[in-house]
């Protein structure tokens, strides 16, 4: 545990670093004027117990109150944009004033009022907005977080990493001021400096409230790809990837030790844990299975994927493709079918979507996620390239990297004395252009809701679509029963999604032994032939638990997607983008 709590210290410290401190570097440097000199540690102490706090609990808040995250995130832009407005305009700095010397009747300094208490609302502001550019540390912290599993290990770790953030922060705010302080000419200009700086923070809180902070983020490392990388590398160690697998596994065990990525690296292979079966197995004779003990000798693909993923969609023609390629040279690929909802658990669902993609090579259930927690896997898809004599020889976490993937097969069937020299390697390429991330619709991970009203769980209740749906959330409209994992429409209620992406997809099923009907409109008008493969006369049949495809252009655009529920007959989990 101390090993990961110095190093998320050091985390921080280099944080200062990295693209994401740009958008909120302004914030920082408004600490450098106006206020009293105790203003800095306001801004700092508010800082990290606001990020320390949010960042644990913040889940489990909109879960108990239905409070949107995205509606505190506003709250912090709002108390951002007022602090700028007090430097600009000393009128109004008077009447926060008064409302600090209420909060802090106690102390007996007015800079300390002015300067400490204005700094600590602002510090606690700037913890709820800023997102930083995590590493495999906070990762886990947060992947704890999501599920409700938060220890007094990760509130620590958390509180080093921010107490680490906070450092430079604090060098760099008194710093200016003593910059301030020694020049002649901004000594006599601090007026117009102080104005200056809230002329920034109005325009900082504007640009985080349109998402313009995410999109400079983007625009930053379009321009300087390599700005920040290797920033995170510091903690890709063996030290701290062992730690981090007894922190996110506590009392448990990995059978892979101490970890693939890291006996990798040393080329001192681990043995691949077996396939341990949850459920059925599809494509294969023996109803027991295969064993890799049995398949010394051979090249093993393990293939981590779910039916309703679409990166795990985009991956399988590769994977068919180097089936038919190598299965009579000795390439045996098992797909391991862990689900990420639960109608993906049904067999019938599975062997469905099976035949639906043309999937000929063997296929196992994994529901209890008893291979995916042997492999330490946390990704859909992954791949695990299994050698001849069963040890683990490349790994790859995603989508892409099929050339290196397949010309690593060729190098381990050539061990096996297969002669693949003459087999060409030649997978096509493509471009992912989809901005929007996954979104989820069910209140265990729903996140990007901009809906106004208050979420309730489990029960029925009325959802309005506001006047401006901001860029990358959606929002409800009509009545809605939001289930924990899926979202179930009363007759006529509506989803609008303000996206930016080249396709659409959103994973659907019945909830009645009908067919549901879903109208499909694109800003305001019938989808019409951006539809896609799913889409007939501007409408979807949704009569099967799986992914329909909603949108397809030839390149990515940004539009506002309205679906209309036509009969209460559907229930939808989450939107996904290419």
């Amino acid at each position: 545990m101390i090993i990961l709590i110095v190093f998320a210290f050091i985390a921080g410290l280099v944080t200062i670093l990295s693209p994401c401190i740009l958008p909120v570097l302004p914030i920082v440097l408004s600490g450098t004027a106006g206020g009293g000199k105790s203003k800095p540690w306001g801004i700092v102490l508010g800082f990290v117990a606001s990020f320390t706090f949010f960042t644990l609990f913040l889940s489990a808040i909109v879960k108990a109150t239905g409070i949107g995250a995205d509606s505190v995130r506003l709250l912090s832009v709002v108390i951002l944009f007022l602090f700028g407005v007090s430097l600009l305009w000393p009128g109004f700095q008077v009447l926060l004033e008064k409302l600090f010397d209420r909060l802090a009747s106690f102390s007996p300094r007015s800079d300390q009022r002015t300067g400490f208490w204005g700094g600590l609302i602002v510090g606690l502001s700037l913890g709820l907005i800023w997102t930083p550019c995590v590493g495999p540390i906070l990762a886990g912290v947060i992947s704890l977080a999501l599920t409700g599993s938060v220890s007094g290990g990760a509130v620590l770790i958390t509180l080093s990493y921010a107490l680490g953030t906070a450092i430079p922060m604090l060098l760099i705010m008194y710093g200016g001021r003593k910059l301030l302080n020694r020049n002649q000419w901004l000594a006599a200009n601090t007026g117009k400096i102080q104005k200056a700086f809230g002329v920034v923070m109005i325009l900082v809180a504007g640009a985080i409230y349109l998402n313009f902070d995410r999109k400079f983020q983007t625009l930053v490392l379009e321009v300087f790809p390599s700005y920040g990388t290797g920033l995170t590398q510091l903690e890709n160690n063996s030290a701290v990837q062992l730690q981090l697998q007894q922190l996110t596994k506590p009392g448990g065990t990995t059978n892979v030790k101490p970890s693939v990525i890291d006996s990798l690296m040393k080329k001192t292979y681990t043995e691949a844990p077996e396939i341990i079966p949850g459920g059925e197995w599809f494509n294969v004779d023996n109803a027991n299975g295969l064993r890799l003990a049995d398949l010394k000798g051979k090249v093993v693909l393990v293939d981590f994927w779910t039916y309703t993923c679409i990166n795990c969609i985009r991956t399988l023609p590769y994977i068919k493709s180097w089936d038919d390629k190598y299965a009579d040279q000795g390439l045996v690929i098992i797909g391991v079918h862990t689900p990420e909802f639960e109608f993906e658990k049904n067999a019938d669902n599975v062997a469905k979507a099976i035949a639906d993609f043309g999937i000929k090579y063997p296929v196992v259930q994994d529901n209890n996620y008893a291979t995916w927690k042997a492999y330490d896997n946390h990704y859909w898809p992954a791949h695990y390239l299994v050698d001849k004599n069963g040890k683990i020889r490349d790994k790859h976490f995603g989508e892409g990297a099929y050339d290196e993937t397949e010309k690593k097969i060729q190098e381990l069937l050539a061990e096996t004395g297969a002669d693949v020299s003459n087999v060409p390697v030649d997978n096509p390429t493509y471009q992912v252009e989809a901005q929007t991330p996954e979104t989820y619709l069910g209140y265990n991970r729903i996140e990007a809701l901009a809906s106004p009203e208050k979420l309730q769980s489990d029960v029925a209740g009325v959802y309005s679509i506001p006047t401006k749906l901001p860029i990358d959330q959606f929002a409800f409209g009509g009545t809605w029963t939001i289930g924990p994992e899926r979202a179930k429409p009363d007759r006529g209620a509506k989803i609008w999604f303000n996206f930016k992406a080249m396709q659409v997809y959103l994973v659907m099923g019945p909830t009645d032994t009908q067919p549901g009907k879903v109208t499909v409109m694109l800003d305001g008008k019938p989808v019409g032939s951006a539809g896609g493969e799913d889409v007939v006369n501007n409408q979807v049949t949704v009569d099967e638990d799986r992914l329909y495809k909603l949108v397809k252009f030839n390149s990515a655009e940004n539009h506002t997607l309205e679906l209309i529920f036509d009969d209460g007959n559907v229930g939808a989990f989450a939107f996904t983008f290419g």
